[in-house]
């Protein structure tokens, strides 16, 4: 004990008189590892202490705060008592003194062990004795820290102050500048409110002291290594100043005062405020208010001409409506929402009906705000807006006048969260349903694109409300939409109304069932000698066109796919067939129509099951017939030989497969998969094939059944990776060899795509390397030997494999990789092999990507651009001039390189 006595003292020495700064952490090892106390660090301490010197005094503090900061968890509760009254003394000595003393007693504040009243007892001396706004930055956050400390640890204890400790708050942050320090400080005040310390006759000093700063305005200094923003403090003042309701009469006047700034964003903080206080604040406080802060907000709606301004103030204003709907009505008060929204419509109802004037929108974004807020502010502004508007509407004869209106009232007929009726109530809007039908239907039977477009919205807004369309109503809106859908060739009015359609069919489908799809499907196969429809002129392909994009938009539930998709697949039929006079433009539209009814039905099983039942069977028979005909006449052959065609019915089918039940998936990976290994038809309608078919030979006589091997890819590629697909080795094998083998550019390639598709999707483990390492080896032999006639079909598989394993990480990647970095200075495929990085680092819109569900790891680009750029550079640099690309692949990929992953 003697011995370490003797050397605390030593390293006491050293550090006070030597000015030896490292012995504080030797003196607080030692404390650590108990070869002596915190108070035998005083007791070695005391000349020290006791000098008549401030500096000597200084250090003697200055060491022992530094060993309480490493050390104060280990501290008996005895030590800290002991400790905290020798601090608390201290703060009466020299100001240079002062900080030492509060690092110490920020560090005991955090022990666990604190002594009851001692946070009452480090406050009182606290803020007796320290002028906190005279210490420097550090000591001050070091106040503020503690502060916080106890907060957490001792909040009853502090609570006991009553009304003291919020004085001697507001005093310790009087002044405060820095921006670090008041978020601390803000941090504090919204501890104080929100935890129900007691306010009493401060209420104001604790307002006052934090609303200083508000507007906030800072611009935090370039390079500033804090990171505080502006926002920052905004949000954490905004806490402090909406979270009492007490602050209201001081709050909203300063709110008020501040809306009078020039400054935009003193404006916008101003009303995100006033938002923000609102939910807080009642009815009883904001009553005095209400009119100043109305004037103040019309002001800013009617006259800023910046939307954040614009914006910041419907906020408000629907905030203050929603605070005023919530004021219990009595029979001895008045209605404080009412008296409010007289004062709204007051101001703002003239101007609707005024449409050519500026004061139009400003008053109608008003009054929806308004009427947006809750439920029974909804019934008021619609009682008083609509039935005008409507009658407005009506006496107005200009189709500019009359859309204004329209779109206006589209505003008012919008339901918001906070407005829409509860379980029980009735909509709002019932009352003016019939009036409303009438204006809809009025309007879209106008000449007027800009209010057709406009009436499509009300439509479909009415139409997504429950109980405002009845039956009749809902068959005469389909009506119209079929006709505009026939007669009316502005695109932008048919997408307005391809867009209401497919809207309305999700709630009425039985109408759409009815009375569109037939007469779709009447016009899609109507003939005209001229091609053309006379009564209109327009040309006949448009119209179909606008007929198959209808039937596909409206194709949202079950029992419309079950009509609309065999219209379709009837016009395939149909142009299989030939002697009908659809283009080929419309056949790949009526192909992207069917695509899209499948992207619709994800997650619908009974519409995936139709698809698996019937669509997909019949799109194979159809485009396998096409193939066989093909090959017996080339005079003769079927357009859905043609590849733009197949490669349109591509994502058809990988969207169905893709969004199949496991079961369904299952079994359509075991039916296609033996029609293209053993010619097994007997899942397809209109069985009348020959026997033998073989869909996966390369003679290039059979060019039209082979490159039916992009439908295969379609299916199998994208299913769910859980699915199995059969005789994967010997599909694979013969994959291999048409990719290898085959002179049709488009069925090789679609070979190697789906060569690559299964590899992706495959599991790991010695089958599959042994299968990639065997593939490569035939490439890499292939493309080794310059004579070979095959080193292009070669060279696309190697590159469809190098993406498939580059996706999932697969160790066999950097070989495939490897080998096209070789090739950049190959005569005949150096372009190619630059070329092919875009394929690698893009995303494959037919197989290789998420929705097909292949297994893409993230961030496999940064990765690949990691690994590769010098490799990239030396091929580029190494190629002869003849060779090069105009660019080096390194820039191709590295513009790709920061995309998603």
């Amino acid at each position: 004990m003697a011995a370490e006595s003797v050397q605390l003292a030593g390293l006491v020495e050293e550090f006070v008189a030597g000015q030896v700064d490292s012995r504080a952490a030797d003196v607080a090892a030692g404390v650590k590892a108990g070869h002596f106390s915190a108070l035998e660090l005083v007791e070695a301490l005391g000349l020290s202490l006791t000098s008549s010197q401030s500096q000597t005094r200084g250090r003697g503090v200055q060491l022992l705060s530094e060993v309480l900061q490493e050390c104060y968890s280990g501290l008996s509760e005895r030590e800290v008592e002991v400790l905290i009254a020798f601090y608390e003394n201290r703060l009466k000595d020299h100001y240079a003194i002062t900080p030492h003393v509060l690092r110490g007693l920020k560090a005991l504040a955090k022990s666990t062990v604190l002594p009851p009243g001692s946070a009452v007892s480090i406050l009182k001396s606290l803020f007796q004795d320290v002028n906190v706004q005279s210490l420097m930055l550090a000591e001050r956050s070091c106040v503020y820290n503690m502060l916080i400390s106890l907060m957490e640890s001792r909040e009853e204890e502090l609570k006991g102050l009553g009304p003291d400790f919020v004085f001697g708050f507001v005093q310790a942050v009087d002044g405060e500048r820095d921006p670090r320090n008041l978020l601390l400080a803000f941090q504090i005040a919204r501890n104080i409110i929100h935890r129900g310390y007691d306010l009493s006759q401060f209420t104001e000093e604790l307002f006052e002291v934090t609303s200083c700063y508000f507007p906030i305005d800072f611009t935090p200094p370039a390079n500033d290594p804090h990171g505080i923003t502006q926002e920052e403090l905004i949000l954490a003042l905004r806490s402090v100043l909406a979270g009492t309701p007490r602050f209201a009469e001081f709050l909203l006047p300063l709110i008020i005062e501040k809306l009078d700034s020039d400054a935009q964003n003193a404006k916008v903080d101003s009303l995100q405020t006033l938002a923000a206080c609102a939910p807080t604040y009642g009815h009883k406080e904001l009553a005095e208010f209400l009119p100043g802060l109305w004037s103040s907000i019309r002001r800013e709606v009617f006259q800023t001409a910046s939307e954040r301004v614009e914006s910041a103030g419907l906020a408000a204003l629907g905030a203050l409506t929603f605070c005023l709907s919530r004021s219990v009505l009595t029979s001895d008060s008045e209605d404080a929402l009412q008296v409010f929204l007289d004062l709204v419509l007051k101001d703002c109802q003239h101007h609707l009906y005024e449409p050519d004037l500026k004061l139009v929108w400003p008053s109608a974004k008003l009054l929806q705000a308004a009427c947006g807020a809750s439920y029974r502010s909804s019934l008021v502004v619609t009682a008083a807006v609509l039935p005008a508007l409507l009658d407005q509407y009506s006496s107005r004869t200009q189709c500019a006048q009359r859309r204004t209106l329209l779109e206006v009232l589209h505003g008012f007929i919008q339901p918001t969260p906070s407005s829409r009726p509860a379980e029980g109530e009735e909509s709002v809007l019932l009352p003016f349903q019939t009036s409303l039908c009438s204006t809809v239907f009025s309007a879209l039977a106008e000449t007027s694109a800009g209010l057709q477009i406009t009436a499509t919205k009300v439509l479909t807004t009415l139409g997504q409300q429950p109980g405002l369309l009845a039956e009749s109503e809902v068959e005469k809106a389909v009506d119209h939409l079929t006709r505009l859908v026939l007669e009316e060739e502005d695109a932008q009015v048919s997408l307005a109304v391809v867009e209401c359609a497919g809207s309305l069919s999700r709630l009425h489908p039985a109408a759409f069932v009815s009375r569109m799809v037939p007469r779709l499907k009447e016009e899609i196969f109507s003939e005209h000698v001229d091609e053309s429809t006379p009564s209109r002129g327009q040309s006949k392909g448009a119209v179909r066109q606008r007929c198959v994009t209808a039937l596909a938009a409206v194709s949202t539930q079950p029992s419309l796919v079950r009509e609309s998709a065999p219209v379709l697949l009837q016009v395939l039929s149909s142009v299989h067939a030939g002697g009908s006079s659809f283009s080929m433009e419309e056949v790949t539209s009526v192909c992207h129509s069917l695509q899209r009814i499948a992207e619709q039905a994800r997650g619908v099983e009974e519409i995936g099951t139709f698809f698996h039942d019937a669509v997909i069977p019949r799109l194979l028979a159809l485009t396998l017939q096409a193939a066989l005909q093909g090959q017996k006449s080339s005079d003769h052959s079927s357009a859905l030989a043609q590849e733009a065609v197949l490669s349109a019915l591509v994502p058809v089918i990988s969207t169905a497969c893709a969004a199949l039940q496991t079961d369904l998936a299952s079994q359509m990976a075991a039916q296609v998969v033996s029609l293209f290994l053993d010619g097994d038809v007997s899942f397809l309608p209109e069985n009348a094939y020959p026997s033998q078919i073989q869909l996966l030979k390369s003679e290039s006589e059979s060019w039209t059944r082979s490159q039916l091997v992009c439908l295969l890819m379609a299916c199998v590629c994208s299913l769910p990776r859980s699915v199995d697909v059969p005789e994967l080795d010997r599909l694979l094998g013969q994959l291999e060899e048409l990719s290898c083998t085959c002179v049709h550019t488009f069925s090789y390639t679609s070979a190697a795509k789906c060569f690559a598709g299964l590899v992706n999707k495959s599991s790991a483990g010695q089958a599959l390397d042994a299968v990639v390492e065997k593939t490569l080896e035939r490439i890499r032999a292939t493309l080794d030997c310059e004579s070979s006639a095959q080193r292009i079909q070669a060279f696309t598989l190697l590159v469809w494999v190098a993406k498939a394993l580059l996706l999932r990480y697969h160790p066999l990647s950097a070989v495939s990789t490897d080998k096209i970095f070789s090739l950049l200075s190959d005569p005949q495929l150096g372009s190619r092999a630059a070329d092919s990085f875009s394929v690698l680092m893009s995303d494959s819109p037919d197989v290789l990507n998420r929705s097909c569900h292949a297994d893409v790891r993230i961030m496999y680009r940064q990765r690949f651009f990691a690994e590769n750029s010098a490799k990239l550079v030396q091929g580029f640099n190494s190629a002869e001039k003849g060779i090069r690309p105009p660019k080096p692949p390194l820039v191709q990929l590295g513009s790709l390189k920061t995309h998603r992953a």
